[in-house]
């Protein structure tokens, strides 16, 4: 019996050791033969729009549906606008890589053809709430003349034409879709704070005060100026804010000055070495935070005064909350005049 028994664990241990060894060539084998080939489609390296270049030179507005807005960039005579704007100009640069990126886009590997996996990689239908961007080019009669629904996933862009449920990646690049304002060139102003000399501020109850610094000086160092120079300073800390607001400027909007409807809360004007002058007038709308920006051609700075007043003239910027206070500061707040409690502590 005990015989038996080893001839049994013997024959166990061979079997499980073949196993084991065909295990192993299986490994082996699956090096050298590779996993399965990535599908194809005859549409590889095609491009997707084929004839865009006439398309684009012909186009008259591109619409870009998304599932929670929907806008339009339109061309006019004087260069490309967006819709909701009353005509703000839009940047010619993502203009261009919208284009550029349409027009040389190729078709790469097919993806999935399940409708219910198109949001996975970003190709779900904006008009029935998905996650996809859908790019209409429209000509001169109206009509929609190139068109595709586009994502992102990771690095990949991918592309399907509407109504069609099979989604490839594609070879390209496009500019981000996902917001109307992105579109806008509200890079309107460009001013390094070491520049600023001086900032003039008159706040909500008429006060006004003159700040002013040495050229090389730090951030700390504006002081009241004549004829505020016997004013005290609160604290060293409150004058930078008010000083520099000009310089960190990030509008976040743009409308039709004229569509304002409340006055302004005081003025913000800032001034540089080389003698440019920025007026700021603060709003308080029912909207937001709006400014709008008027520069005094003056010395060196004339060439950049006529160019902010090129942009600005008429239109009011909205602005963050954090950017209204250092435009609207009281003047309370910064310095008091002799004899008052202030203090000027670091």
């Amino acid at each position: 019996m005990t015989a038996l028994r080893n001839q049994q664990r013997t024959f166990r241990v061979r079997i499980m050791a073949a196993m084991a060894g065909g295990l192993v060539l299986a490994a082996i084998a699956s090096q050298f033969i590779g996993a399965a080939p990535p599908p194809r489609s005859d549409l590889q390296g095609a491009p997707v729009l084929p004839g865009f270049a006439e398309v684009r030179a012909q186009a008259s507005e591109i619409r870009v549906t998304l599932a929670d807005e929907t806008y339009t960039l339109f061309a006019t005579p004087s260069g490309w606008r967006l819709s909701g704007t009353d005509g703000y100009p839009i940047r010619v640069d993502r203009l261009s890589e919208l284009a550029d990126g349409l027009e040389t886009l190729t078709w790469d590997a097919p993806r999935t053809r399940d409708p219910g996996k198109m949001n996975a990689i970003g190709l779900g239908d904006p008009r029935e709430g998905g996650n996809g961007a859908l790019v209409e080019v429209i000509g001169p009669g109206g009509e929609v003349e190139a068109s595709l629904v586009t994502g992102r996933k990771d690095e990949h862009i991918y592309v399907r034409r509407p109504g069609e449920m099979q989604a490839y990646r594609v070879t390209g690049s496009l500019p981000p879709l996902y917001s109307a304002e992105a579109w806008l060139d509200l890079d309107i102003i460009d001013i390094n704070a070491d520049a600023v000399s001086a900032v003039r501020l008159t706040d909500a109850t008429g006060a006004s005060l003159y700040l002013e610094r040495a050229i090389g000086s730090s951030d700390r160092a504006f002081v009241p100026a004549p004829p505020y120079q016997e004013y005290q300073l609160v604290n060293r800390l409150v004058t930078t804010g008010p000083a520099l607001a000009l310089t960190r400027l990030q509008p976040l909007g743009v409308r039709p000055a004229s569509t304002l409807r409340t006055r302004p809360v005081g003025t913000h004007i800032t001034q540089t070495h080389d003698g440019l002058e920025v007026e700021v007038r603060p709003y308080q709308e029912a909207e937001g935070f709006y400014i709008t920006l008027r520069a005094i051609e003056a010395g060196e700075g004339a060439h950049r005064g006529a160019a902010i007043n090129e942009r600005a003239n008429g239109w009011a910027f909205q602005i963050s909350q954090i950017d209204w206070m250092d435009f609207t500061p009281s003047v309370a707040s910064i310095a008091q005049p002799p004899g008052s409690a202030g203090l000027d502590t670091d």
